[in-house]
């Protein structure tokens, strides 16, 4: 499930391109993070595990907003770490086709252009997605 987040990043991002997944995951924290408190750990642990990643169907994770339900902790047979079902919003970027976004070119290359909004770099236009005429002088 998401739900369109507004205004995470100032007005030049449309504000539909973000959205709140409601996701489900179970964390695994290491022994030596027993000394925080469980929410912690967790919140520590999800960031490592999604935040910059892009998830299928889902979109570029940017950060954790919250913590919805935490279930019971459990410790597997030859495992040390503690195992825990967790229900979490996760702020994620998720342009549709169609979208305009403003980003700031990197480079060109016979592969197209590369553009950057800041918080994420790995967007490539293909020259076939480029305005005609154009070309790419070496």
């Amino acid at each position: 499930q998401t739900k369109r987040f507004a205004n995470l990043l100032g007005s030049q991002h449309r504000s539909n391109m973000f959205v709140l997944a409601e996701l489900k995951d179970t964390v695994r924290i290491a022994p030596e993070l027993f000394n925080l408190k469980l929410p912690e750990a967790i919140k520590d642990e999800v960031n490592r595990k999604l935040a910059n990643k892009v998830l299928l169907n889902v979109g570029l994770c940017i950060a954790l907003k919250d913590i919805v339900k935490l279930g019971d902790s459990i410790i597997l047979p030859g495992d040390g770490a503690s195992h825990t079902e967790v229900n979490f919003r996760y702020i994620v970027f998720r342009p549709m086709i169609g979208d305009v976004i403003t980003g700031k070119i990197r480079s060109c290359s016979r592969e197209g252009v590369h553009v950057t909004l800041g918080f994420f770099d790995d967007i490539l236009i293909p020259p076939s997605a480029l305005q005609h005429p154009s070309r790419f002088e070496e």
